[in-house]
């Protein structure tokens, strides 16, 4: 390409974030211009880059160049339909989060520059892993996400932010250390078979790996993955993190960054490892449905409101790999799709209920009550984040999750079953977290509550307009994911079971 498109949005929001460092600290309000205005410009980018690519031209925006060359290590970017949908996905919602998040900086342990610097840091790492395609280069931007979302929950979180920030990070830390050994054990084997390390994904997806080094190498990038997307049973950091970061840390976390981790499944585990994907696919399909469930039944549970929306997500990445592991083009395509509803939808969630405990200084669920008697316009946005939640039909969500069940029907219908009792438990989470918040006689501690606010309502509107919008016209997004995830099914060796006919019978004695 002519122009580095992927390499000027990784750096232009780092570039912004020391910019942001430098300047005066008696001025927050210039550093939150200023970021904003960053992640705006970093945007327009998305949006033209978006405009020029080619929904079958394979992997584009492209760039190589040596970088390490004794490791045979490049730095090499580029995207193809998932992750353009991905680079798009933490484009739009930072300055989204940047605007929400006008005054969260202002009472942390570090200045109002530091938190607006570490968002545009974060973004600038989060799109160098979606566009990454060298294996160690996504590596170093893996790791590296980890060192803003400490500081953000440790610096600027609640009561027990220094505890949620290193659960976190000793969580990251762990399955980063697993992943390393998978990505050295890339090295050796490249070495052995390719005439030379590298540690490109195109000429790794060529190399067969053999039955058991390739699962064990599959296994190291899965657990990693696994406990960043997060699955059951490696999941118990996100509930204690979100309860203690800010809402816009909340979303950068759980609408952008865990996406890595079902990114990674597909762009590493699949097409590298296409085999050992198949062996491991009964496994991961027992845990994706276990993670759909018993997230669902642990939001019910949950008293506390940022609690209930971890859990949902725990709920939703369920469905992510479940639509990722059962093998055929529906459920691959509805578990991309996913990735960018439900971080549109729960962005969304968080958002608003961000500014409902703010102005409550609670943040549990029996502290509410009547809100939407006081504040309805808070009350209208929440109640459509959550039914987007919920994937009614007619937002973006519902697409999505009746694409995965779809494909899992074909793999299982007894998967499916228990994947279709969610959509229950899911109404009964969101209804009920609706009724005990929003409806009934306001209580004394909400009867002076504000609304939302002009600069409130311009960082949802978006968001939820978009949740409208792909809800009844997802094809922008689906002709962009398709022809990678037929050419992620031609990696794995696979094709959609045919439709069975059974021949007619004709009862004996009857005439035709």
């Amino acid at each position: 390409m002519s122009f580095p498109w992927l390499t000027v949005m990784i750096l232009l929001p780092v570039a912004g974030a020391l910019g942001v460092l430098l300047l005066p600290r008696t001025s927050p309000v210039l550093a939150k211009q200023v970021a904003l205005g960053v992640s705006l410009v970093t945007l327009a980018l998305g949006i033209a880059m978006a405009l020029q690519y080619e929904p079958d031209g394979g992997m584009q925006f492209t760039e190589t160049h040596e970088w390490i060359a004794s490791f045979g290590a490049f730095y090499a970017v580029g995207v193809d339909g998932v992750g353009l949908t991905l680079v798009m996905l933490t484009v739009i919602l930072t300055p989204v989060v940047l605007l929400a998040s006008w005054n969260d900086g202002d009472h942390g342990r570090w200045s109002t520059n530091a938190f607006f610097a570490w968002m545009l840091g974060l973004q600038g790492l989060a799109i160098g892993v979606f566009a990454a395609t060298d294996v160690f280069l996504f590596y170093v931007f893996f790791e590296a996400t980890l060192i803003p979302v400490y500081f953000l929950v440790g610096g600027y979180g609640g009561a027990d932010r220094a505890r949620a920030a290193v659960k976190f990070l000793l969580y990251s830390l762990a399955g980063g250390l697993i992943m390393l050994a998978a990505v050295i054990g890339l090295y050796v084997e490249s070495a052995k078979t390719a005439g030379g390390p590298t540690y490109l994904v195109s000429e790794l997806a060529k190399i067969d790996f053999g039955t058991d080094v390739g699962r064990w190498l599959f296994l190291g990038f899965f657990v990693a993955f696994a406990i960043k997307a997060p699955m059951f049973p490696v999941h118990t950091w996100l509930p204690d993190t979100t309860a203690n970061a800010t809402p816009g840390t909340s979303v950068m976390l759980v609408s952008v960054l865990d996406k890595i981790g079902t990114f990674g499944m597909i762009r590493f585990c699949l097409e590298l490892f296409p085999e050992a994907s198949k062996w491991a696919t009964p496994a991961v399909v027992v845990l994706a449905v276990i993670s759909v469930v018993y997230g669902a039944l642990m939001a019910i549970g949950s008293k506390n409101i940022p609690r209930v929306i971890a859990y949902t997500s725990v709920s939703h990445f369920g469905f992510i790999v479940l639509g990722i592991f059962v093998m055929n083009s529906q459920g691959l395509s509805g578990a991309n799709l996913y990735m960018f509803n439900h971080g549109l939808a729960t962005a969304a969630l968080f958002l608003v209920t961000g500014f409902l405990i703010t102005r409550r200084g609670s943040a549990m669920v029996d502290d509410f009550g009547g809100v939407e008697k006081v504040a309805p316009v808070l009350a209208g946005f929440f109640l459509i984040s959550g039914l987007a939640s919920l994937s009614l039909p007619g937002l973006s969500p519902f697409i999505s999750e009746f694409l995965v069940i779809v494909g899992t029907f074909s793999y299982s219908e007894v998967a499916a079953a228990f994947a279709v009792s969610a959509i229950v438990l899911a109404a009964i989470y969101i209804l009920y977290l609706y009724q005990r918040t929003m409806t009934g006689p306001p209580v004394e501690a909400v009867r002076g509550m504000k609304d939302l606010g002009t600069r409130e309502i311009a960082a949802l509107a978006p968001v939820l307009l978009l949740v409208v919008l792909l809800g009844f016209y997802p094809k922008p997004l689906l002709s962009v994911i398709n022809p990678s995830v037929d050419h992620t099914m031609s990696q794995l060796g696979e094709h959609d079971p045919a439709p069975t006919v059974t021949e007619a019978t004709t009862p004996e004695g009857a005439h035709e």
